[in-house]
C-alpha cells in the first residue's frame, strides 16, 4: 500500500479549506530536482561570472597587446631615425676629413696618413634606410651594428680633433704662406673648360689645357686669389689683356682674356682684391677668365687651390 502525505491549506481564521494528498515517494525525488536545479543555477552562475571576467581580461590583453605593438612601431621608427642620423655624422666627418686634405695640400703641410676613423666603416647613409627593410631585420643586430658604428664615429671624431689641433698649430706658423697661396675663385661664373687635355675649342684639335675658363658677363669683376705683387700687365699673346702675380714661396697665378686691367706691374694686392674686368680678348670664344696657377714653375690643377 502507498504510503500517502496530506497537506492541508487554512484560510486565515484557521479554518481548512483545503486538503492535498502527494505521495511519499515523490518527496526525495523532487527534493533531488529541487537540489540539481539550484546546482545547474550555481553553475551557470559561475560560468556566467568566469565568461565575464575571461571576456574582461581577454579585452585588457587586446589593448595592452595594441600598445605595445604601437610602442614597437614607434620604436623601430626612432632606431630608423637614429641610424639616419649616424650616416649624417659619418658624411659629415667625410666632409671635415676631405676639407682638412684640401688645406693641407693647400698649405703644402704633409698629408694625414692616420687611418684610424671612420672613414673606412661600412653603413647605411641617410637616403639608404628603409623602413621596410629595417623592419624585417633582427631587432638585436641591429642594435649592435648601430653600437659599432656609434663606436667608430666617437673614434673618429676624437682623431679628427686631434688633427684639427695639429693642423692648427701647423698653420699659426705659415700665415704667410697662406695668405700668399691661392684659395679663392678669381670669378664669379662658371667653369666652362678644366685643366688636362681637352678638344681645342677653336681649332678642334687635342690640345693641353694649363689652367681653368671660368665664364661670366663681361665686364664682371676679377680679383687676386691670394697676395702677392703684380710682375705683369698688358697684352700678352693668345690671352689677350693678362696679369701674371708672383705670390712668394714659388706660387703664380696669371689671368687671361681681361677686358680692363685695374692693376699695373709692381701693384701690391691683397686676396680677394679687384685688379681687372672680365672680357674676351685675344684666342677666345666668349667672355671668360682663363686662370692658371704654377707652383715652382710648374703647372697645377687650380681647382686643388679652391676652398670654395
Amino acid at each position: 500500500m502507498t504510503k500517502k502525505l496530506t497537506l492541508l491549506v487554512f484560510d486565515d481564521v484557521g479554518t481548512p479549506v483545503k486538503q492535498a494528498t502527494i505521495p511519499r515517494f515523490l518527496l526525495p525525488i523532487s527534493a533531488l530536482l529541487v537540489t540539481c536545479a539550484l546546482i545547474a543555477l550555481y553553475v551557470g552562475i559561475s560560468d556566467y561570472l568566469r565568461l565575464k571576467n575571461e571576456t574582461r581580461q581577454i579585452t585588457s590583453l587586446r589593448s595592452t597587446l595594441e600598445a605595445q605593438k604601437e610602442l614597437v612601431t614607434q620604436q623601430h621608427h626612432q632606431i630608423i631615425a637614429f641610424n639616419g642620423k649616424i650616416g649624417a655624422l659619418k658624411t659629415q666627418l667625410t666632409g671635415l676629413h676631405d676639407f682638412e686634405r684640401k688645406i693641407r695640400v693647400i698649405a703644402n703641410l704633409d698629408p694625414d696618413n692616420d687611418e684610424t676613423s671612420v672613414f673606412g666603416v661600412g653603413g647605411q647613409e641617410p637616403d639608404d634606410a628603409n623602413s621596410a627593410t629595417m623592419m624585417e631585420q633582427d631587432y638585436q643586430e641591429m642594435v649592435r651594428d648601430m653600437h659599432t658604428e656609434i663606436h667608430a664615429i666617437d673614434r673618429a671624431s676624437e682623431h679628427q680633433h686631434e688633427s684639427f689641433s695639429t693642423l692648427y698649430k701647423q698653420l699659426k706658423g705659415k700665415r704667410n704662406l697662406l695668405a700668399a697661396t691661392p684659395s679663392i675663385r678669381p670669378v664669379k661664373g662658371w667653369i666652362t673648360s678644366g685643366f688636362g687635355y681637352r678638344e681645342s675649342p677653336i681649332t678642334g684639335r687635342r690640345e693641353f689645357h694649363c689652367g681653368l675658363d671660368i665664364a661670366a658677363q663681361m665686364g664682371t669683376p676679377v680679383v687676386a686669389t691670394a697676395d702677392g705683387v703684380i710682375t705683369f700687365s698688358g697684352k700678352h699673346g693668345l690671352l689677350g689683356n693678362m696679369i701674371t702675380i708672383n705670390h712668394g714661396f714659388g706660387m703664380i697665378t696669371r689671368y687671361g682674356h681681361l677686358e680692363k686691367l685695374i692693376k699695373h706691374k709692381g701693384d701690391h694686392v691683397k686676396r680677394g682684391e679687384e685688379i681687372a674686368l672680365l672680357g674676351s680678348t685675344g684666342r677666345s670664344t666668349g667672355p671668360h677668365v682663363h686662370y692658371e696657377v704654377r707652383v715652382d714653375g710648374a703647372f697645377v690643377n687650380p681647382m686643388n687651390y679652391l676652398l670654395k
